[in-house]
Parts: C-alpha cells; structure tokens; sequence
C-alpha cells in the first residue's frame, strides 16, 4: 500500500494547522452577496465544524472575474467586501480566505484574510504568485484544469523563491473535452509529494465549464463520492461551496450545495476520514 509523503503542516494564523490530523473544511458562498447570507452561512458553518469537531476556514469571494458572460453578476466588489468579511472574521471568530486575480490587490487583501487563494485560471501568473507569497499570508493555488498534477512544481517553486512555505495545493478537475472535468485521484497523491498540503474542491470538480452558454453548469449530485474518494486517499483539506438558495446565487449555483443538507454531508465525510487516517 502506497503510503502519502508526511507534509509540513500549514499554521492558520495560530489557530489550528491544515495537514495535522482531521481535514479542514473551507467552505461559503461562492461570491459575496451580501453581508447578511455571508454571516448567516458562517454562523451556521461554524456551529456544524464546532460540532463534528472540524476546523474551519470562511470562504468567500468579492469579485468573480472568470465569468462566463459579460452581464453576469460578480459580487460586492473589494472595498465592500473585505469589510464583510472582516466582519466574518471578528462577529463570527473564525479565519476567512478569498480570491485574488491581480498582483496589486494581494496587499490590500492581506490586511483582512488569513489566507489567499489563486485561482485556477491564474496558477501560472508569476507576479500573481509572487505577490501573495509575499504577503506572509497562507496561499492556497487552485491547479489550472488544464496543468497535469506534476506542473504544479513549478508553481510551489515560484512560491518558494518568492519567501513562503505556507503553501497549499488544490485539486479542483481538469478538463475533459468540452464543457466537462474529470477529477484523477492520483494526482493528489502527485501533487502531495511536494512535501505541502492538499485541498481537494469538491464542488468545483463537478462543473460543466460553459456548460450553460452564458454560464457554467454542473452537478451537486456528484460531490459527496468525489469528496469520499478524496477523503480515502488523505487529503488534508475538503473546499466545498455552499449556499442557502444555491439555484439562485450569483455564480455556481448547479455546483453549489445546499446549506440545510451539509452537516449531514460533513456527517459522513468525518466517518471516511477517521477511517482513513485512523486505519
């Protein structure tokens, strides 16, 4: 049986580390709406971790800038919604993370999260990857759906060179044909031989890219067996979106979960990971 390289574990700025044990939930809205869906579903998400014994972090973004169409909505903008979130931050008391798309905004971003994410689109952009390791925050980098697992290396290395070990790797589907992903379970065994932790997106991995026309489809249905086959293999960290009207968010809404039904989700995916980690 194969076993996973031992990583280094990610602090969350002193509150717990990610590859250390149970996997941590990143998890919230897709984009910024509004102040209070982003309480709500933090609040709700935080009592169910708080419960299952999950460590937490708030995901949210304040602008959506890959969208499908032109016209579609992208969220609250920066200004507006790093003032959410760090209203999640301190109301709430749990780490927050969101997306970046430009260098310059990684400053401005860092004053508020615990941690940035770089998106799929942009995991090559080198000033993008630079700015953030600089910022001594945790960065979490989405592989491009269209990067192979071990590609990923030179991402680390970028991150590396630019002053950080606080990195994670995410999982989040590569492109298969048109307007379809599919998830290859080895690479997270892949890209965990980089010696960092690993995130699995569960309900990114279940997109139609496009799928819609003017915007992106998918199917929830299939996050709970992609997000258990994660969990067997060990990863360290679950990223799943969740919404109280998921059909009519602003952006991912066919992948989006439900929020009423995910502590029965995370319910379960406690039991596969105590099964995985405990042997």
């Amino acid at each position: 049986m194969t076993k996973l390289k031992h990583v280094k574990p990610v602090d969350v700025n002193g509150e717990f580390q990610i590859g250390n044990g149970r996997f941590t939930l990143i998890s919230g809205p897709c984009a910024i709406e509004s102040e209070e869906m982003s309480l709500q579903v933090a609040h709700e998400l935080k009592e169910i971790c708080d419960e299952l014994g999950i460590n937490f972090i708030f995901k949210s973004s304040f602008d959506k800038a890959n969208r499908s169409s032109i016209h579609a909505p992208r969220g609250v903008g920066l200004e507006k919604g790093l003032k959410i979130l760090e209203k999640v931050k301190n109301e709430v008391g749990v780490p927050v993370i969101t997306d970046v798309h430009e260098p310059w905004q990684c400053k401005e971003v860092a004053k508020v999260v615990d941690a940035i994410q770089i998106p799929a689109f942009l995991a090559r952009q080198t000033d993008l990857l630079v700015a953030a390791a600089e910022t001594g925050k945790v960065v979490n980098v989405k592989k491009g759906q269209f990067m192979a697992p071990w590609d990923m290396k030179n991402v680390v290395s970028k991150l590396e060179e630019a002053g950080t070990d606080k990195i994670m790797l995410c999982e989040r589907g590569s492109s298969f044909g048109y307007n379809n992903l599919v998830v290859d379970m080895t690479g997270l065994i892949e890209m965990r031989e980089f010696g960092y932790p690993i995130v699995f997106d569960a309900t990114h991995a279940v997109q139609k890219p496009g799928g819609k026309g003017t915007s992106t489809g998918g199917n929830r249905d299939f996050v709970f067996p992609l997000m258990r086959a994660a969990l067997a293999i060990g990863v360290d960290a679950i990223f799943a979106e969740v919404h109280p009207d998921p059909d009519n968010a602003f952006s991912d809404g066919p992948n989006q979960l439900y929020l009423e039904g995910i502590k029965a989700l995370l319910s379960e995916a406690v039991k596969y990971d105590e099964l995985t980690k405990n042997g």
